[in-house]
This record gives C-alpha cells, structure tokens and sequence, in this order.
C-alpha cells in the first residue's frame, strides 16, 4: 500500500476522519515527506518515546527524532515534554493537520496551494465526514453578554469559565480564515488551552496569554460577530474557536453543506419581544450567522428550527428586543471527552480501527 494511502487510514481511524479523496493525497504529500510519513505510519495518537517511534519504524532513534522534530516544526504531529524528555503523537486532521500550518508563515505559494486542495478537500469529502453521526464534535457556546443572570446555567457552558479554568492560554491565527479568505473578520481569535497551547506556543505556531487578554479576545470576536465554538463535552473546554459562516469548517457544515449535525447548538434559541422591535434589520443583516431572522411587517422574526443559540442578535439589538430562552429539548452534551470520543466512534463504525492505532 502506498505510504500516503496507509497515513491517510491512520487518520481516518480518528473521530475527526480523513475520508478517501485525490485532495486528502495530494495534500499529506504536501506536508509529509515520504521518510516524515514512513515514521508517522508507526506513530499513534497517544504519546510515545523517539525510541520507541524509532523502534517501529525500524531507524535509529537519531534519525526517528529528526524526522519527529521536523514534522513537529511544520505543526503535523504534536510534542510534549515529560519528565525532562520530549514525547511525540498524530495530531487529527481536524483540529490539527489542517489548522497547525496556517498559523505561521502564510502566504507563500506552498499554502496558496494547500488552502486550494483543503477547500476542494471540504467540499468533496472532508466536510459531510466531519460532521455528526448523529452526535457532532463541537458545539455552540452563546455569547456571554446575551445570558441574563436569570438563566442558571452549568459552569461548561459559559464561555468565561473555559477561560478561568485554563492553566495555559494561547491565541493564534484561525486557519479557516487564513486559508478562505472569505471575509475580513479578525484572524487572531482562536483560543487553545493547556498543553497543546504549550505546544503551540513552544514551536512558534502560537502566542502566550493571560485570562485577561483571552476575555478580551473574546469581546473582539463578539464585536465582530463571530461564534463561539467548542469541544462537545462538559468536562472541560479544550479550545474556543470563533467562527465566521463563510469560512470555519464548523459552521459551513450548515451554512454550505446543510447538514443537520454539523455541530450541536447551545441549550438556546433567540426570541424576539414584538413590541421593543424596531425592525432595524440589523439582527437579520448584519448578526446572525445563519440568515434565520427576517423582517416581517417591520417586526424580526426567528425561525427557531434554524436558531443556534449563539446569542449575537441579542448582543447586536440596539433596542435591547430579543432575549434566549432556554430550549424545550435541550442538547446531550457528553460528559466527558472520552465519552464523546468513544460515542462518535461507534457512530462513525471506526472504534475498532481507532483501538487499533492506539494499541499500536
């Protein structure tokens, strides 16, 4: 089996998948080269030793921690540090092989070209297969603002507390629109946490912060209009991706591809108060991501099957005239990573294939 194919299968074991398509080739070709990819077929998703990588892939553990530490400079496997020693493990393509390259060094003709293939990538395969079967890998997060002190809601689903909670922050360049480029909303708005932050940070690809400055980032992706997204369980918050409907992957699995489990929504949707309406527009025009508010005989008015609970058009309302309210059939949240991870394998018929990378 060609050695990009066996990568790609690799890959494909993940929650995330990396489903057969020319594009997928073409691109691991592009960041891989073919004795980084002879290497990473022997990796797994969990950490592991240079030795023991070197072992597998029968070189020395000189050559194995060249190889490893290239591909860890271009942002395609991940690095950590234990114990005074450096561990290595696969990264899914999403987050990860995709998004890691986009943060630093854009613009040159090598990720004019990968922006291309992924973009073809998205649409012919990447996109449906990313998406839930039924049960989504990330979920909406609403706007904090747009919460009353009314709504008691659990602390996993308040955007803040992703960020107090966090012993690291990072803050980077959101692949998505770097390599779209559909839209001139802010770039540096992708929060990462913990020890891929670190990682990140270590290896060039991001920038250290403190809570402070990530509440204020995450005021700047309210202004702008962006969405909070994030890992689909309660435990804890890996990172908050602020998406845009032009360019993210998460939200262009609606907004393009229409499909029904693209992500999974807050436990809100937006109402509109009639009589505080002025029928401004800006909710409909300029607020909501999925184009579910119209104007109706100059009062808004929301289709509350499309509504993700965001909470943009409540922050966006000059006249204070739309409220959340809680939904009557509230999302499952999984409760754990593991849980979500475990669930989506068995949805996706490839817990088997993924047991069979870990245990490799």
């Amino acid at each position: 089996m060609d050695i990009y194919e066996q990568l790609r299968e690799i890959l494909d074991s993940h929650p995330t998948t990396a489903p057969k398509a020319k594009s997928i080739n073409e691109i691991l070709k592009i960041l891989f080269t073919p004795q980084e990819a002879a290497v990473a077929v022997q990796m797994s998703y969990k950490m592991n030793k240079p030795s023991s990588i070197a072992q597998k892939a029968g070189i020395s553990a000189e050559e194995a921690l060249q190889h490893l530490e290239a591909m860890a400079h271009k942002g395609i496997i991940i690095s950590r540090n234990k114990n005074g020693e450096k561990l290595y493990a696969l990264v899914p393509l999403i987050p990860g092989v995709f998004e890691v390259p986009f943060m630093k060094g854009v613009g040159t003709p090598m990720h004019k070209k990968l922006g291309k293939l992924w973009e073809e990538y998205h649409h012919e395969a990447l996109g449906a297969s990313f998406a839930g079967n039924p049960t989504p890998l990330m979920r909406v997060v609403a706007v904090d603002k747009s919460i009353t002190t009314r709504d008691r809601i659990h602390p996993y689903e308040e955007v803040k507390n992703f960020i107090n909670n966090a012993s690291f922050i990072a803050v980077t360049n959101c692949a998505c629109r770097v390599s779209v480029a559909g839209c001139d909303k802010p770039k540096e708005v992708c929060l990462i946490f913990d020890s891929t932050a670190q990682f990140l940070v270590e290896y060039g690809f991001a920038r250290q912060i403190n809570k402070e400055e990530g509440m204020k980032v995450l005021d700047i992706a309210e202004e702008a209009g962006l969405v909070h997204t994030s890992n689909n369980s309660a435990d804890r918050a890996n990172l908050i991706c602020n998406c845009c409907p032009c360019c993210c992957t998460v939200l262009r699995g609606k907004t393009q591809l229409k499909h029904p489990h693209a992500f999974e929504p807050s436990r809100f949707e937006a109402r509109v108060l009639a009589d505080e309406c002025t029928g401004c527009s800006i909710c409909a025009d300029e607020r909501c991501p999925m184009k579910c508010i119209n104007i109706v005989d100059d009062v808004a008015l929301v289709t509350a099957s499309e509504c993700i609970g965001c909470g943009l058009c409540v922050t966006g309302c000059p006249a204070d005239a739309i409220v959340l309210d809680e939904r009557k059939q509230l999302p499952a949240t999984p409760a754990t990573t593991q849980d979500m991870v475990v669930k989506i394998l068995q949805e996706k018929g490839r817990l088997e294939a993924f047991m069979k990378v870990m245990q490799s």
